[in-house]
């Protein structure tokens, strides 16, 4: 499934609702709706409004924690929606132009970005000037950093030039989300854990990264400001996604930056799982990301976004991120 987050336009205001996208009709499925209208004709006696909207809460985060019943009662929605919309009273789907897609977890329990593709890192060391080797200890430690779950950004969002900013920077991610609770996790169970796949624009100011990289402290200023982090389309389910060999593109105002794939990282999502919930509890709704992919960033290319540039993000099965440059 494609699962959503989506606003609709309502009397009363715009309303957020949980959805999936059906591609063949090129509609998007109000999931709780959906459940509520088949449970309704099922058994006219029950509450079916309030048993879907337990079943199916506006937020993903809370909806990945019911794990298998609750992904499983989607599929049931989606399938109930496509074959009997026409026989119930109540709107349980819509054409994409109807309604506003967000960010599929609007905010993310954490987000955390990893480093796993050597070709970036070969080409961001050229690009900066650095001779130095890669150090051995990233082929055997995925690093990674946090970042701040309340600066995500959806479809079609606005993304300001942060003010201090003259070299902005867009980054092509392919995102793993989490989808059930564990901790000290097997490699041999760890691809249970995952809810499914994103795409992630980590957008980056570079000029403050130059400044604040030699401090060791990570990145800071560089990465945190408003609207920094774009995460979408959809979020597509584990059962439909291989991610060991996909494209990934980006545009710019239609042009084409970066013709790549996510084959060739040094760690794969089990890994990632492994390493982190090594003594830390790993929870629903996290969002990780694989770190740049190779060419898929203005760095390596030495070219910069500026006011009024469309970047569209594509990823092979799940679809394109599209966000407007502004200052």
């Amino acid at each position: 499934m494609k699962l959503a987050t989506f606003e609709v336009s309502t009397p009363a205001g715009p309303l957020r609702r949980l959805g999936a996208a059906v591609e063949r009709s090129q509609r998007v499925v109000d999931l709780a709706a959906a459940y509520a209208a088949h449970l309704d004709r099922q058994d006219p006696g029950c509450d079916a409004s309030r048993i879907a909207s337990l079943l199916f809460p506006p937020d993903m985060t809370l909806f990945l924690g019911s794990g298998t019943l609750g992904l499983d009662a989607a599929r049931s929605a989606v399938d109930i929606a496509a074959s009997r919309d026409e026989a119930f009273g109540a709107r349980t789907s819509y054409a994409r132009e109807e309604i506003r897609l967000l960010a599929p977890l609007a905010r993310p329990r954490v987000l955390r970005d990893f480093l796993t593709f050597e070709g970036h890192m070969n080409q961001a060391f050229k690009a900066l000037g650095r001779t130095e080797p890669i150090s051995p200890l990233w082929y055997e430690v995925p690093a990674y950093y946090k970042g701040d779950p309340d600066t995500v950004v959806g479809p079609d969002a606005a993304v300001p030039i942060p003010s201090y900013c003259q070299k902005f920077d867009f980054e092509l991610e392919l995102a793993v989300v989490i989808g059930r609770r564990g901790k000290n996790i097997a490699k041999a169970d760890a691809h249970r854990y995952i809810a499914g796949y994103t795409i992630w624009n980590d957008f980056s100011a570079r000029d403050q990264q130059m400044k604040e990289g030699p401090l060791g402290m990570g990145p800071s200023k560089a990465k945190d400001f408003d609207s920094g982090n774009a995460i979408g389309p959809y979020l597509v389910t584990a059962d439909e996604l291989d991610p060991s060999n996909l494209r990934m593109t980006a545009r710019v105002n239609g042009e084409t930056w970066t013709d790549s794939s996510s084959a060739g990282r040094q760690f794969s999502f089990e890994d990632l799982i492994v390493h982190v919930s090594q003594s830390e509890t790993i929870y629903p709704g996290e969002v990780w990301g694989s770190g740049t992919v190779t060419g898929g960033s203005g760095l390596e290319l030495g070219r910069w976004l500026k006011a009024g540039d469309v970047i569209e993000l594509e990823i092979e099965g799940i679809g394109v991120l599209r966000n407007t440059i502004v200052r």
